[in-house]
């Protein structure tokens, strides 16, 4: 990456600052997403800003091209994954406050063990990088390097516009698994 200040992320940002900046990035490689990453948000003013921290998202585990936990959820010191087709994307509780407690007890409904998506380098907005595509959704997350352990990820849905922007920081920590990972 080009030598340049990194925003901090606590503030804002406008659409055409994240992609801006999403465009200055360097590119991911597919071995260099494998492993388990945690998620943050990327505030642009999007309408599902917000949403990810009140459900109590935790990340998303690239283990191999074709397996690919896209949606991770922490209960405790256990993380499991949840199936996205099964995942409602509008038509939300208005009172995020809540949602965190409502997809606890959703999330053992739409647990899985099964990879729900995959990677692949595919150019976007003029560069190859890696990318994530949903197996039941028409959405691909692209990826661009912040430094070597974050990411900048960019939702790509069909009739969805502006896309939603998210971070994801290498993780290190112990927790349990209760998904596989082969």
């Amino acid at each position: 990456m080009s030598v340049q200040t990194l925003p901090t992320f606590d503030k804002p940002m406008t659409t055409q600052e994240a992609y801006d900046l999403f465009d200055s990035l360097d590119v991911a490689s597919i071995d260099f997403m494998r492993g388990r990453w945690r998620g943050g948000e990327c505030k642009t003013g999007h309408s599902m800003d917000g949403l990810l921290e009140a459900t109590g998202w935790y990340g998303k585990h690239f283990v191999s091209e074709e397996i690919v936990h896209p949606l991770l959820f922490s209960r405790g010191k256990t993380l499991y994954a949840v199936n996205p087709a099964l995942a409602p994307l509008s038509g939300l509780i208005p009172k995020w406050g809540i949602l965190k407690y409502v997809m606890y007890i959703f999330g053992l409904i739409v647990q899985t063990k099964q990879p729900k998506a995959r990677l692949r380098m595919m150019e976007f907005r003029g560069k190859m990088s890696a990318a994530m595509v949903y197996d039941a959704r028409p959405i691909i997350d692209c990826f661009r390097k912040l430094d070597d352990s974050t990411l900048l990820g960019l939702m790509d849905m069909r009739n969805m516009e502006p896309p939603c922007f998210f971070l994801l920081h290498k993780d290190e920590s112990e927790k349990k698994q209760r998904y596989k990972t082969s």
